[in-house]
């Protein structure tokens, strides 16, 4: 195989074939460097229905969603280098005789990025003139929630519980608790109801779920498994094997409740608890992360701050339905192929922050003026439920410059603007931008 191409894209999950797909579609030459020993990411293991509603206007399994893009690249001739580890990005080459380079193009030359990988034959160094990382995300430990207690047998996380029943055949226990409302976690309360094992319950810290709403109605709901908001897990009991643990209701603060504790009997804990950006390789790099999503920031092109490098799906915030995760990697590979070809220029941005009742927001800064694309598509999460009607907002300052109306906003569920070419052309003028989600039925009382 060659070692030089015109784009890399490193992880062959929904983001990272479609980008590749995108890519070599627009005549770049594509490497995506993978270090397990298929395509696909997740979805293999994700034997549910659920996946293509927006894409393929399909209810699939994840191995069917999957496979679509598998052929598909195959078919445009996307090489795939597999059983292979990225180790390291160094931009611009590993000593830059042009350091110039570093704050763009200059003319139509492109500096060459590095990757250094590793397999069964040794360490590899790629060259590449584009690289998109699509690494996913990763599940929240118990180390990383901080639960006290013991340290014995059957405590996991749901996706590793997950592959043991649908991929290795393999059933952990017999009696369940599972620890946070995510959707992994309630789609596993219904596999391992279905497969014979006792879920005692459901707990989630927060007032609200995390996970989607559908999942909690054919998961939880039609197996009638209990669901226990504002309560959390305050120990772990048990000496060779989980023995039960110590859950206890959580007030304001989410600080907990004394006198509030019951122990539940079970002999495995999973853990549910949200899922983290993969971001290693973003920080060798000298990506700029946002701290509220913990991927790397990037613009209406999935650009990060170094040029030549783009960031898609998961690893840039957690989705929630697989089709937003591949059309991210759509624009991610068109604008990689672009950049490699040498038809992008320099550009000035303008920052959006996360305003009123907002948590979060892609892109995070956008072109100036006429530069980037004509349409731009915003997605957000709000940091509190909205039961009722609301309003989604663009705001210059405390100007409106575009405003949508919901019949309800979730945390768990991501909300997506698409501004037209003349709401786009007047944000790419503001000052002061930010994205805020206000009451709409609050609102309207005060008007009357």
């Amino acid at each position: 195989m060659s070692t030089n191409y015109d784009v890399i894209v490193i992880g062959a999950g929904p983001a990272g074939l479609a980008a590749a797909i995108e890519a070599k579609k627009a005549g770049a030459r594509t490497l995506v460097v993978e270090r397990n020993n298929e395509a696909g990411g997740i979805l293999p293991q994700c034997i549910h229905n659920g996946f293509g509603s927006v894409i393929f206007k399909k209810d699939l399994p994840g191995p069917l969603y999957a496979s679509y893009f598998m052929e598909e690249a195959e078919k445009a001739g996307v090489e795939m280098l597999f059983d292979t580890m990225a180790l390291d990005i160094t931009p611009w080459g590993l000593n830059t005789e042009e350091p110039e380079n570093r704050g763009g193009q200059r003319g139509s030359a492109v500096p060459t990025i590095r990757i250094t990988a590793t397999n069964k034959t040794g360490f590899l160094e790629l060259k590449t003139k584009a690289l998109v990382l699509a690494t996913g995300c990763r599940e929240r430990t118990r180390s990383q929630i901080r639960l006290p207690g013991t340290r014995p047998a059957g405590v996991f996380t749901a996706g590793t519980v997950q592959r043991m029943v649908n991929i290795e055949g393999f059933m952990p226990g017999k009696n369940f608790v599972i620890l946070g409302s995510g959707d992994i976690g309630m789609i596993m309360a219904r596999r391992l109801t279905l497969e014979g094992a006792k879920v005692i319950k459901v707990i989630e810290l927060l007032p609200y779920l995390t996970g989607l709403r559908r999942n909690y109605v054919q998961c939880l709901q039609d197996f009638n498994i209990p669901l226990e908001l504002s309560t959390t897990i305050s120990r772990i009991n048990g000496k060779d094997r989980v023995e039960s643990v110590t859950t206890v209701k959580a007030g304001e603060g989410l600080l907990p409740i004394a006198g509030s504790e019951e122990d539940v009997p079970c002999d495995t804990l999973l853990l549910s608890a949200g899922l983290i950006p993969e971001n290693e390789l973003a920080k060798k790099a000298g990506i700029i992360l946002d701290p509220l999503t913990g991927g790397p920031v990037v613009d209406e092109n999935m650009a990060v701050n170094i040029p030549g490098i783009f960031a898609a799906g998961n690893s840039v915030t957690i989705y929630d339905l697989v089709d937003y995760v591949s059309k991210a990697g759509y624009i991610a590979g068109r604008n990689a192929a672009d950049y490699a070809a040498g038809k992008t220029k320099p550009a000035e941005y303008i920052e959006i922050r996360p305003g009123e009742n907002v948590r979060n927001v892609i892109p995070q800064r956008i072109h100036k003026k006429n530069a980037g694309p004509s349409e731009i598509m915003f997605e957000l999460r709000v940091s509190r439920e909205f039961p009722e009607k609301c309003s989604v907002n663009v705001m210059d300052g405390d100007a409106v410059l575009y405003s949508k109306k919901e019949k309800y906003a979730r945390p768990a569920e991501m909300l997506t603007l698409r501004l037209d070419s003349k709401s786009a052309d007047a944000l790419k003028n503001a000052d002061n931008v930010s994205i805020t989600v206000s009451d709409l039925k609050k609102e309207e009382g005060n008007s009357k």
